[in-house]
């Protein structure tokens, strides 16, 4: 297991950038898939963006596509999200979780570790 606390949260503007950071602390960082998810007010939590271990494998939201970009950086045991082009549909919490499975699952996703989530805030 690995513990994560995200950060880089805050209010922005619609149009604005954003990059959310993800620190990892524990074992085998680098072996992990890593992912970030959002909760909004009164909705599911959804997903939003994986990245493998290795970095050669990104996944994105159709939501997001085009406007985020998730990246690791092993040595550090950091994994960060890159938003541009923010929307007031953004606005949610976001949360960076691990997981053990190469092309995760939901279901390996619960299973995963989570961190606290950071809140992300866009004013049309």
């Amino acid at each position: 297991q690995v513990q994560l606390v995200e950060s880089g949260g805050r209010l922005v503007q619609a149009g604005d950038s954003l990059r959310l950071s993800c620190a990892a602390s524990g074992r085998s960082f680098s072996s992990y898939t890593m992912g970030w998810f959002r909760q909004a007010p009164g909705k599911a939590r959804e997903f939003v963006a994986s990245i493998s271990w290795n970095g050669q494998i990104t996944l994105y939201a159709d939501s997001v596509k085009g406007r985020c970009t998730i990246s690791r950086d092993n040595a550090k045991y950091l994994v960060y999200l890159q938003m541009n082009n923010l929307k007031p549909a953004d606005t949610a919490a976001y949360y960076c979780a691990a997981s053990g499975a190469l092309r995760p699952s939901q279901v390996a996703w619960d299973t995963g570790s989570w961190g606290r989530g950071t809140q992300v805030t866009v004013s049309s």
